[in-house]
């Protein structure tokens, strides 16, 4: 009999599935495709909870999910942050894999395997985008140092694929992947895993995709100025005001739900 899957996903926007809008209203993202595809493969349930919230910064995910989501007993927890540190003026990037080394290690003394895929690299498209791609650089492989190949840790370097930094794989925000950048993370994640890949998910459909902030391609308003008044100066106002995206905001699937392996045709 084969062992049972308990995955618990924890981290910010990243994690939550920002970007990745359905029709809902609902956002899904990279973890709830992993955990379908993985109840594929298996052919099995797997047990599912995201405890992510949007805007997080690094501190406040450890120190606030990584405590409760040991506690609902998993097999699997995927951990990213940083991302919200790494946009602001001062970071000290060091720090910031120290705690990755942190989260990798309460994993392994509870026995839980850590699923740690890095966010994607957005800086072709950002302002200041050789300032971020330089931390980025940095931060990941400072990771890789402290966590690569350890047994417990299985690790995704999505910041080094070059494709997945293609602008078609990212929202018109620029900050958050789009339903192709979400599907090409879970697809990584599974052949990580050597589990098999749903086809098409590597470079998922553009037509497939979500419109809005979950769409391919950046629409005509997100240009020049428009970009900026849309997106940047929101951001800074929050900077300044000391108010986050994530404010109000809970996890997004706190307790276990079961994930189904989707039912094949003629089932």
């Amino acid at each position: 009999m084969t062992r049972s899957v308990r995955y618990v996903a924890i981290g910010d926007s990243f994690t939550e599935g920002v970007g990745d809008d359905l029709p809902s209203g609902a956002q899904r993202g990279w973890a709830d495709l992993l955990a379908q595809g993985w109840a594929d493969a298996r052919g099995e349930p797997i047990e599912y909870a995201n405890l992510a919230v949007r805007g997080r910064l690094l501190d406040p995910i450890i120190d606030e999910q990584l405590d409760t989501a040991l506690a609902l007993q998993p097999t699997h927890l995927s951990f990213n942050g940083g991302g919200n540190d790494m946009l602001r003026p001062r970071v000290d990037v060091e720090r910031v894999a120290g705690r990755y080394a942190e989260v990798g290690a309460r994993c392994a003394a509870r026995g839980v395997r850590l699923i740690v895929p890095t966010g994607a690299n957005p800086s072709k498209q950002l302002p200041l985008g050789a300032v971020f791609r330089r931390r980025g650089d940095r931060l990941c492989r400072a990771v890789e140092r402290r966590l690569g190949g350890q047994q417990n840790v299985l690790l995704a370097i999505n910041w080094d694929d070059p494709t997945l930094a293609g602008a078609r794989f990212w929202s018109t925000d620029r900050l958050h992947l789009n339903a192709c950048g979400h599907h090409r993370v879970a697809a990584r994640l599974l052949d990580r895993m050597g589990l098999p890949v749903p086809a098409g998910w590597w470079d998922w459909p553009a037509e497939r995709a979500p419109s809005g902030r979950g769409s391919n391609q950046p629409a005509p308003a997100t240009r020049g100025w428009a970009y900026y008044r849309g997106y940047v100066g929101p951001w800074i106002g929050r900077r300044l005001t000391g108010r986050s995206s994530g404010d109000g905001r809970v996890a997004k699937q706190p307790d276990w739900a079961e994930v189904a392996p989707t039912p094949r045709a003629g089932d």
